[in-house]
């Protein structure tokens, strides 16, 4: 009997069937820059239904990637030319990747067989090779979809992370057969359903938790990744437990809610984390911004149990010893944590615990007057605590805000409160400057009805200020709000504490001749707004803050607010010493 065979097109090339097996993923938006090495797939993404948007650098095209998967909770694509394209994308990959977002980079690559001369060459998986999840290059168009399907399998398997494909430029752009059973549904191929927990495991967490005198939650960015808001907070609800979350996790509930303990308030979450017997883990490995998971910051193992439940099983007691791992993902473990206690309510002592939650917002309450007693400085150049108090009153609870800098990242986070889930972008792992000029723009395509804004230190946003453009280009209208101390204001104070603390401490800030290269000149982001086609205003008194916001959001239109504040002030910012004594590994 003759079988027949599919018809093939010969008028096929290998960037077109990459797009056809993106559109099969569900992919609507690719970041990146056109390149000579990746024209076929520049060229169809269009015809695909793939919109691509192009920043003016490869690195600025990770970061909109990554912020598009994080808050999407999509995955990310992003794309970059052969050579210098993939080597201005490298910081990016680094940070994306440092910060766990799902991000699939596809390269353009030397042609394969070619010489390997010094005119656009890069050893390109070489040099990804550290800073990826996974990384392989297309050796042919028959491999093509062996390499293309690995990659979509490594991206949404485990932790999230970057995952890149080189892909030569002979094999990107040649024309070639094309067989229509290379392009399959995801399921045929990857797992779609989330990894559910083993039965056991979760009985044995329920115990543990029921039993216990006082257990917390201790919450990281899986939970941001899976979309388990909802969960963590019914869950929490249901064993009357307090919530903190890793710096990376900020938004991972609503801080509104009676459980939830912000991160900011390191005292409290300190003792709270001293105070608990059993924590619960989830998607977290309680790395340098949990301070290790190690006294004096927390109990010590002797009195206090660990439950990691993480989709990596490498970070189970990487820190901290634990008592039951469970590789799961964190949604599908909460959900199937809540009906087993369902059944225990009368097991637990929910009064006693709400008791003692309530204790732990009363004092942080108590540290939120203390802090907002820097909105009562009306003086001019502004104190910088105004611009995230103020952001908050004005724009929408939904809001999605990005913070970037040193100084001006502590200032925003510590006068910001989250009320409603992954609403906050930045890079707390990495500590990357620059960024969030276009993790805004990533949000701010993942969702179009929703307002963005970033608030932004003058420093950083030199890394990138001309993206602006790119805002201007694609009609995404992000608000940047830029406090101006015109110095590197926290590599500063840690220079001026290293050189002459006592002189410091008492004069709070010295000569530019005392310090080395911290001071940096002024540049009119306002004016350079306008330039690039946005609009653009300056305020320095925190009397006009409100107007000058409501303006830029009132707009319609990418907007830049230059803010000058006060640079002794601005120094200052809250809890210093702990964010030094943050990356200093305690003992024990």
């Amino acid at each position: 009997m003759n079988v027949s065979q599919p018809d093939k097109d010969p008028a096929t090339n290998g960037g077109e069937i990459i797009s056809k097996m993106l559109v099969a993923e569900g992919v609507k938006t690719v970041f990146g820059i056109p390149d000579s090495s990746i024209s076929t797939l520049c060229a169809s993404l269009k015809s695909s239904g793939i919109k691509l948007i192009s920043p003016t650098h490869e690195t600025n095209a990770m970061h909109m990637a990554g912020a598009y998967a994080r808050i999407s909770g999509r995955l990310g694509v992003c794309i970059a030319g052969k050579g210098p394209g993939l080597a201005n994308a490298l910081s990016g990959i680094a940070v994306e990747n440092a910060e766990g977002h799902r991000v699939l980079l596809l390269s353009g690559a030397a042609q394969e067989g070619g010489s390997k001369g010094a005119y656009r060459y890069l050893p390109q998986l070489d040099a990804t090779r550290p800073i990826t999840k996974w990384n392989s290059a297309i050796s042919s168009i028959e491999k093509m979809n062996d390499v293309m399907r690995t990659a979509f399998r490594m991206s949404h398997t485990g932790r999230p992370g970057v995952v890149h494909v080189d892909v030569p430029e002979n094999i990107m752009n040649m024309d070639c057969p094309y067989d229509p059973s290379w392009i399959r549904d995801p399921a045929s191929y990857r797992s779609l359903d989330p990894m559910p927990p083993l039965r056991d495991l979760v009985e044995k967490a329920a115990d543990m938790l029921a039993n216990a005198k006082f257990p917390l939650i201790h919450a990281g960015t899986a939970i941001i990744h899976a979309q388990a808001h909802e969960e963590l907070m019914a869950l929490a609800a249901l064993l009357e437990v307090p919530v903190s979350t890793s710096w990376g996790a900020r938004s991972a509930m609503d801080e509104r809610r009676e459980q939830s303990i912000p991160m900011i308030y390191l005292a409290t979450t300190t003792e709270l984390r001293n105070k608990a017997d059993v924590v619960l883990a989830l998607g977290s490995r309680i790395g340098e911004t949990d301070w290790w998971g190690k006294p004096p910051y927390w109990a010590p193992p002797s009195r206090q149990k660990l439950i990691q439940v993480d989709l990596d099983t490498s970070v189970f007691g990487f820190n901290k010893p634990v008592n039951l791992a469970v590789q799961a993902d964190v949604k599908v473990f909460m959900k199937s944590l809540i009906k087993t206690l369902q059944n225990r309510k009368p097991e637990m002592n929910l009064e006693d615990r709400q008791k003692q939650t309530r204790q732990f917002r009363k004092s942080c309450r108590a540290r939120r007057r203390q802090l907002d007693k820097h909105l009562m400085d009306n003086s001019v150049p502004m104190a910088s605590a105004h611009v995230p108090h103020m952001c908050q009153k004005i724009f929408d609870d939904d809001a999605i805000v990005v913070f970037d800098g040193g100084n001006t990242c502590i200032w925003g986070l510590f006068f910001h409160q989250v009320k409603t889930p992954n609403t906050v972008v930045g890079t707390p792992k990495m500590g990357h400057l620059g960024a969030g000029v276009s993790q805004a723009l990533g949000a701010q395509a993942a969702n179009p009805a929703r307002q963005v804004y970033c608030i932004i230190g003058d420093g950083a946003m030199g890394f990138h200020q001309q993206e602006i453009e790119t805002a201007v280009r694609y009609n995404l209208p992000v608000i940047y709000l830029v406090l101006c101390d015109k110095q590197w204001g926290m590599v500063k104070m840690n220079q001026l504490f290293t050189l002459k603390p006592i002189k410091t401490l008492v004069l709070k800030t010295l000569s530019p001749e005392e310090s080395i290269n911290t001071d940096i000149g002024e540049t009119r982001f306002d004016q350079l707004a306008e330039a690039m086609g946005a609009l653009g205003q300056r305020v320095d008194d925190p009397k006009a803050l409100a107007g000058a916001i409501r303006a830029a959001r009132d707009s319609g239109r990418c907007s830049v607010i230059h803010l000058d504040v006060n640079p002794v002030k601005h120094m200052w910012a809250p809890n210093l010493k702990d964010f030094k004594d943050l990356h200093a590994e305690p003992a024990g």
